[in-house]
């Protein structure tokens, strides 16, 4: 069975636009084979070499005072680089998150990642669920995934938050127990054809007397015309 390696990622940042100064302070990724965790992660907080809005804050928790002696990106990227591989990326709401990570490649003149190789699951939720919510936090409501602990964004925990949603998205869990049994249990499993036997001895009869009274008075109303009284042998 060929092994579909994917990668769930989230980024957290300054703000919303990197072409105004906007930085990559968290990353978190998530390794899938054949759409499920296999326990390998990447998580690192990155310092921004910048201050952090008020606002960005509120959202993910992290202020400039704990950043400030973090990794910038370019101490972590290979390490980044060699996690994600060549694997597709799963990414919600990817024009976001793509457009700082290649900003920050593209700040030390690294090939940015192109947009085939980026699935996004916001367009997915689109088209499964038109008219509908589909943020994350409405997405794991849908499909019934605990989000109690997201009280703030975080890149780890949205990635598996999102691992999840994903696996939803594309078939729900049954899908891929199929995909991550089916081959081990056709080669290992024989399945003895089942032949219906007679009982030794045949069940009574669940009609009372008075049962087959009525029949017979019935059928003897109908006629000697009665499908009952009608030789098709």
């Amino acid at each position: 069975m060929t092994m579909v390696r994917e990668i769930i990622l989230d980024t957290e940042t300054t703000g919303l636009d990197p072409a105004t100064g906007d930085r990559i302070v968290e990353i978190g990724a998530i390794e899938l084979l054949n759409h499920l965790p296999t326990g390998r992660t990447f998580h690192v907080y990155i310092n921004p070499e910048r201050d952090m809005p008020r606002e960005a804050e509120a959202v993910h928790g992290l202020s400039s005072v704990f950043l400030k002696d973090k990794p910038v990106f370019s101490a972590v990227v290979q390490d980044f680089l060699e996690f994600i591989g060549d694997s597709v990326l799963i990414i919600h709401n990817a024009s976001f998150d793509m457009s700082f990570i290649n900003a920050e490649l593209g700040f030390l003149r690294l090939s940015a990642i192109p947009p085939e190789r980026v699935v996004d699951t916001l367009n997915i939720a689109r088209q499964k669920h038109p008219g509908a919510a589909n943020s994350l936090d409405a997405l794991c409501r849908r499909y019934g995934i605990d989000n109690s602990k997201r009280t703030r964004h975080g890149a780890l925990l949205d990635s598996e938050l999102l691992a999840e949603v994903y696996l939803e998205l594309i078939g729900g869990r049954q899908t891929a127990l199929i995909l991550e049994t089916s081959v081990t249990k056709r080669a290992n499993t024989k399945v003895a054809a089942h032949v219906a036997q007679r009982r030794p001895v045949p069940l009574p009869s669940r009609l009372t007397d008075a049962e087959r009274a009525a029949h017979t008075t019935f059928v003897a109303a109908l006629g000697d015309s009665a499908l009952w009284k009608l030789d098709i042998n």
